[in-house]
């Protein structure tokens, strides 16, 4: 088949959205097209999440109805990617025959050849059945069994440091990142690796056992990368892992395999063991060293910000470079998951409630200025409705999310999850309606709160970086149409790219900022062509700002001006460029 036409969706949080970036540029530089149009795709694939129910459960959906086309078209080549697949190993194709390539996070390099192997083999095989009527049943495709191939850590991802470093050839995707406008997108943002995996073993969450243990880039290979990314001109790079702060490269202990550095196991702390306890007396990259070297090294990136922060071991050394570099954004997000230490324990989170917020207290020292134009903003993550949580503990959560005054909190009803350490642990005893009213009470109060923060903007003249369209504009211009704003050939859960119903992984944050512009202009009539054009952007605090403007919306994406703020709702500050 020449040049096989691919449909990529991706579910789940922003580092499924870089593996899914990554993919699409390998198999682009083979020769494959991407289409937004899954019926018309040789190729379906599907990047997948494990943290949240309803994810899976879109996925398992989504594989019903391509089994319902293959019956018609056996040489539809369809395969799942990302944590369902780790998780799920060889029962997923058992369950589900349509599948013919499973390749887990931690061997996305191998899907190009996986992929090229099924394209072929179901070409081929299936050129001697005969498409059966929408009407019959499905044709015997046993034959074609040999086209299923599977690409999967299993127990080999927790293996030791140097035998990570001699398998690991995942990096290499990394490396060969295609940089390009189509690849990129109009929004000049981009998202850049800096470790992977996970040590934390946090008894609700999946990714230790899906995406492996914590590894570490080297720290040259990430400067690169964001100097290529601005040659290419991207000014916004988000750095990504599911515990940032907790990034290291020892360099004595770097190994080398073909000429490249390999990425490095991650090392677990010691309870109050700081970074430079850690590594006193080593030659090694911190988090804070490395933020200092983007930002000096690579001044075309005008925001550097980075998801998602562990609560502990988060040293003021990383506050201090925050502080002393203009182009960190001054915005945490640190989940806390519980006010209540009891549930933490249970968690097996690793802090208590007032170590966690003596790190904001320490956060806001050291760099919340509003007096100098640069406020300190933060996000986190609350589970409600843990097995065991009570009254009084939902109590305690209710009083952390009136004192940690996020700007916004992604708050999630708690879902069993298959491979956790809790759903073998705990019951789920919680009835659903309890966890429902939990989770609606702490939306109200955080919408409050929310309220609160938006409204000491009014007044200031803020930055804004400038991602697109908002949602009344984008009816106004393609009324049926999904739109992806800042997005190129994805989509991202069969929606705009960080909507609200997206399933977070871990504690990487559960929706791009861009869904809170959406969600601010609700269902509000759809604009005419001659009225101004309402667009979207993002605070150096991740605030989302609403303008109206009559200058092109192509002029303004990716770019950095100046609004007045005006008014604040909810979910979103409105402006006026100035």
């Amino acid at each position: 088949m020449a040049n096989p036409s691919v449909y990529l969706e991706t579910f789940g949080c922003q580092m499924n959205e870089l593996d899914s970036e990554l993919v699409t540029g390998s198999l682009r530089a083979l020769g494959y097209r991407f289409t937004q149009d899954a019926l018309a795709a040789d190729v379906v694939l599907y990047n997948t999440c494990s943290v949240r129910e309803l994810a899976e459960q879109k996925v398992w959906s989504r594989l019903g109805e391509m089994a319902q086309r293959k019956a018609r078209q056996p040489g539809l080549v369809v395969g799942v990617l990302g944590c369902m697949a780790e998780r799920e190993g060889a029962a997923l194709m058992k369950r589900m025959p349509v599948v013919d390539v499973m390749v887990g996070p931690g061997e996305l390099d191998k899907l190009p050849g996986l992929l090229d192997n099924a394209v072929r083999t179901r070409a081929a095989l299936a050129d001697e059945i005969e498409p059966a009527d929408a009407q019959e049943q499905r044709p015997d495709t046993s034959g074609l069994t040999s086209a299923r191939q599977a690409a999967l850590a299993g127990n080999t991802s927790r293996r030791s440091a140097t035998l990570a470093a001699a398998a690991d050839t995942l990096e290499l995707l990394d490396l060969s990142r295609a940089v390009s406008p189509e690849t990129l997108g109009p929004s000049r943002s981009a998202y850049v690796r800096i470790t992977r995996g996970c040590n934390k073993f946090c008894t609700y969450c999946v990714v230790p056992f899906t995406r492996g243990a914590e590894v570490h880039r080297p720290p040259q290979h990430i400067v690169d990368e964001c100097r290529k990314l601005a040659d290419a001109g991207v000014i916004e790079v988000t750095l990504l892992g599911q515990t940032v702060n907790h990034y290291r490269f020892e360099h004595g202990a770097s190994v080398t395999l073909g000429g490249v550095v390999q990425p490095q196991k991650g090392r677990t702390y010691k309870r109050g063991e700081s970074q430079t306890d850690a590594y006193a007396g080593l030659n090694v990259t911190t988090f804070a060293d490395l933020l200092r070297m983007i930002h000096e090294e690579v001044p075309a990136i005008r925001r550097l910000r980075f998801v998602t922060s562990y609560p502990r071991d988060f040293g003021d050394d990383v506050l201090t470079v925050i502080r002393e570099s203009p182009r960190i954004c001054r915005y945490l997000h640190v989940p806390a998951q519980s006010g209540s230490d009891r549930v933490l324990g249970l968690m097996n989170r690793g802090y208590t409630v007032g170590e966690y917020l003596e790190f904001l207290d320490r956060a806001r020292a050291i760099l919340h200025q509003p007096e100098i134009g640069r406020p300190l903003t933060l996000a986190g993550d609350i589970i409600v409705g843990f097995p065991g949580e009570t009254e009084a503990d939902f109590e305690a959560t209710k009083r952390l999310l009136e004192r940690a005054r996020y700007k916004n909190c992604f708050i999630f009803k708690y879902s069993p999850r298959p491979g956790t350490v809790a759903i073998d642990r705990f019951v789920d005893d919680i009835p659903d309606e309890v966890k429902r009213r939990r989770n609606n009470e702490l939306l109200a109060l955080q919408n409050v709160v929310s309220d609160s923060v938006g409204r000491e903007f009014v007044g200031q003249t803020l930055e804004v970086f400038v991602q697109g369209i908002s949602r009344r504009a984008a009816k106004a211009k393609v009324r049926a149409e999904r739109v992806s704003i800042g997005a190129v050939g994805l989509t991202i859960g069969g929606k705009s790219v960080g909507s609200q119903d997206d399933e977070g992984c871990g504690d990487q944050g559960a929706c791009s900022s861009a869904a809170h512009a959406q969600l601010a202009t609700g269902d509000e009539p759809a604009a005419t062509p001659d009225e101004p054009v309402q667009m979207t952007a993002r605070t150096d605090g991740d605030l989302i700002v609403l303008f109206d403007t009559t200058r092109p919306a192509d002029d303004l994406m990716g770019t950095v001006q100046r609004i007045r703020i005006d008014a604040s709702r909810t979910l979103a500050l409105h402006g006026t460029l100035v």
